[in-house]
Formats: C-alpha cells, sequence, structure tokens
C-alpha cells in the first residue's frame, strides 16, 4: 500500500513549525514534506528530521513573494535572475536535507502577458533549474493547481504540465499530481493516473469539496488507493489536506482506506 507523508504546511499548525516533526512522528508517519524550508536553517531541519526519524520527500523552490500573493515565478517574465537565484538556494538546502526532489510552482500569469511569452519564460526557467537539479542529482517537479483555489495560477491541468515537461526535454523533470488541485480541476482521476503514471513523480491527497482528510468528499479512496497500488507506484502520497478538527483525530481514514 502507498506510503504517506505527512505535510507539515497543512497539518499540525496548532504548534510551531519546527515541533511538527515529532508530532508527525508520534502519529506514526515515516516522512514529511513542506512548502517551504527558508526561514530555518537548514541545520534546524536537519536536525529535527534526524531526532525523529523522518525522511524528507519533498519541498519547493522558492516561490516570490508568498505573504503578499505570488505563488511562484517561473511563468513571469523579468524575474528570471531572481529564479535563478532561487535554483541555487534550493539546492544548497535539498543537499543538507537530503530530499531527492523539488517542486517548481508556476506562478500567477501576469495581467497582459501573452501566453507564447509566458510559455516560453516557463520552458526556459525549467530548463535550466532541471539542469541545474541534474548536477545535484536530484529530480525537478511542477504542479497543475485548479484555477479556483488560486485564480490566474499559469499551470492547471495535467495535458498542460506534460506538454510543457515534453517541450522542457529533461529527464529529471516529472508533474506533482495532486487529486485534490486534479479533481477540481477536470476529474478523471482513475484515467488520468493510468495514462500519466510513468510522467509522475509524486502524488498529493486531499478530499473535496473543502480540501479536508480523505472520507470527508465525493472521492472513492479506498478504490483509489488500490488503483494507484496496481499502477505500481512506488513514492510517497504527500497528505497535503486542511484536517477537519485535530490532525490526530483526522488519521482513522489511513485504517479505513489504506490498508
Amino acid at each position: 500500500m502507498p506510503q504517506f507523508a505527512a505535510n507539515l504546511t497543512m497539518l499540525f499548525t496548532e504548534v510551531p513549525f519546527l515541533d511538527r516533526f515529532e508530532r508527525a512522528a508520534r502519529a506514526g508517519f515515516k516522512a514529511v514534506e513542506f512548502l517551504f524550508p527558508y526561514d530555518f536553517e537548514a541545520a534546524e531541519i536537519r536536525a529535527r528530521l534526524d531526532a525523529n526519524g523522518l525522511q524528507l520527500v519533498l519541498h519547493n523552490l522558492p516561490a516570490g513573494d508568498w505573504a503578499g500573493g505570488e505563488r511562484g515565478i517561473a511563468c513571469i517574465p523579468g524575474r528570471e535572475a531572481e529564479f535563478r537565484e532561487g535554483v541555487a538556494r534550493a539546492i544548497r538546502y535539498a543537499q543538507l536535507l537530503n530530499v531527492p526532489r523539488l517542486n517548481c510552482l508556476a506562478g500567477k500569469a501576469p495581467a497582459g502577458t501573452d501566453a507564447a511569452t509566458l510559455r516560453r519564460t516557463f520552458v526556459d526557467n525549467l530548463r535550466f533549474a532541471a539542469k541545474e537539479l541534474e548536477r545535484a542529482d536530484l529530480n525537478l517537479l511542477i504542479e497543475p493547481i485548479n484555477p479556483f483555489d488560486i485564480p490566474g495560477f499559469y499551470l492547471n491541468t495535467s495535458a498542460q504540465a506534460v506538454s510543457v515537461l515534453d517541450e522542457v526535454g529533461a529527464p529529471n523533470a516529472f508533474v506533482q499530481y495532486d487529486i485534490y488541485h486534479a479533481q477540481r480541476a477536470e476529474g478523471e482521476i482513475a484515467a488520468t493516473l493510468q495514462q500519466l503514471m510513468p510522467r509522475i513523480g509524486h502524488l498529493q491527497l486531499a478530499d473535496n469539496p473543502g480540501r479536508n482528510e480523505p472520507g470527508t468528499g465525493e472521492l472513492n479512496w479506498a478504490f483509489l488507493f488500490q488503483h494507484i497500488d496496481r499502477l505500481g507506484y512506488a513514492g510517497h502520497i504527500g497528505c497535503e489536506y486542511k484536517p477537519l478538527t485535530t490532525t490526530e483525530a483526522g488519521l482513522g481514514w489511513i485504517q479505513r482506506f489504506a490498508r
């Protein structure tokens, strides 16, 4: 059955970030992921991982002014130097934290920028990132995000992501397939997983509507986990959802659907 990674950006949020590692381990997780490590020294995070026997499976490249509403800069013309600096910073953290993959958020398309310029900027930035990550033995991910949660986000569907990756042409670049975002943006989860599994480098989950834990919405999780297993996915599934009450109280879904 799948291996689950606690997303520490979304789970255990009632305690400070560095205390969430212990809580994840106590809840039975062997792996974690989160959006960004950059507010902390890598050594601080490394110590929490080691003390709790946890593997870090994913974090993101720097994504611009997150507090100001930016959700990535990879598609934004004129930010290429900042993007490249972010790639170098992310690699430094990844090597210290022993994380095997980094996710690149495309960002919101600036108003008035034509489609060709957006595409060219995104592809060129991804080619640079993929090459730098390959030198460091890291994989690069891009993540489609539904246009309802983040209006204006450049990358919305799995088909668009695959088209971009085909143009990038990097052997270490894959799709980060978030089941919640995919359900909202396009549906057809089972068929898309089957079609794209060779292109998927990481999975994430949340139920819909509400983005809460599995079992709170419309998706058939028992079927989906068995389907993912049949397809031979051997990686982790990031638990990137908002607990309906507390994280621990909502973890019963693992026993109900994924055993």
